[in-house]
């Protein structure tokens, strides 16, 4: 082995044990998952589909302390759950935002099924642009590891050639592949579990589908395509600012939605409480009203 291969082959074995000590096991299923702590005062991150139950939790830390957990708060569109543990002074890895990755770069997955650290080498094989899955949160980058799924590598850390944390892996949000979930969408969901137990969403209070617009309305309204409204929510914000059943939703705040993913990937925490423009076509007529966008109920 050449000396360069040497020095790779160190480095690497040195960034998986400079990141074993906040590297954790989280018992709380059928089988054992990983987790990553997030904060020195005992907030630990996993993955929501391999951690189901709220009791009986436990967190084995690096040092083999095992610890109870709490359930802080969830969320299935991230696949995150947040979890605290009664500690002090845990160590917390260096985090990286994703500007300047790029398709090729070096990356190691690590896990913890068991007592002791797994880790798995491979190369960026995407990174693209925010994205969501249909009704999800959005998440500010794609980024894709060539890792195969395996036991334990949902909840661990995506580490770069210089050992700090680029995200968290997952398996849960589409299948058969590991997908990472930024440290930047980490933090803002985690804030909003910390902060409320759940991630607000804004809601209008209508159902809606995708329909086809006529020739005319198309090219009056410069998209294809719109959303229908097939049900209005007695109360909600969209009834009190006058929507109704059969309106042709266009745009909401500027934006034009096509799809019901788009029209929730516009309501966010931060327009809760705020009035937007909804433009909407009624009887053939394209008109806009403002609509204050609610705070979507837990079980919403």
């Amino acid at each position: 082995m050449t000396d360069s291969l040497l020095t790779v082959s160190d480095g690497l074995a040195a960034a998986v044990e400079a990141a074993n000590p906040f590297v954790v096991r989280v018992s709380g299923g059928r089988r054992s998952a990983t987790g990553v702590i997030w904060s020195a005062e005992g907030v630990v991150l996993a993955t929501e589909h391999a951690v189901r139950r709220d009791e009986d939790i436990v967190v084995t830390l690096g040092d083999g302390r095992e610890l109870p957990a709490t359930v802080v708060g969830r969320d299935a569109g991230t696949d995150l759950v947040v979890l605290r543990v009664q500690a002090q002074g845990l160590p917390v890895p260096a985090w990286r935002d994703a500007e300047g990755l790029r398709v090729g770069q070096l990356v190691l997955a690590l896990g913890r099924p068991g007592r002791t650290v797994r880790a798995w080498l491979g190369i960026l094989s995407a990174v693209g642009h925010d994205w969501q899955i249909p009704g999800g949160t959005p998440i500010d980058r794609y980024l894709e590891p060539d890792i195969e799924p395996a036991r334990g590598i949902s909840g661990g850390p995506l580490l770069d050639a210089a050992g700090r944390v680029i995200g968290m892996n997952t398996t849960g949000l589409m299948r058969g592949l590991v997908l990472t979930i930024p440290a930047v969408t980490l933090r803002r969901v985690t804030e909003a579990l910390l902060a409320y137990g759940r991630l607000r969403r804004g809601y209008l209070g209508v159902a809606a589908q995708t329909v086809p617009l006529s020739a005319a309305l198309a090219q009056q309204a410069g998209q294809r395509a719109g959303l229908l409204v097939h049900a209005v929510e007695p109360g909600s914000p969209a009834e009190r600012a006058g929507v109704m059943i059969g309106d042709l939703v266009l745009a909401v705040g500027g934006q034009p939605v096509r799809r019901p993913d788009e029209l929730l990937g516009l309501l966010t925490e931060d327009r809760i409480g705020a009035a937007v423009p909804v433009r909407l076509s009624r009887g053939g007529q394209i008109h806009e009203i403002q609509v204050v966008v609610g705070d979507r109920p837990a079980a919403a």
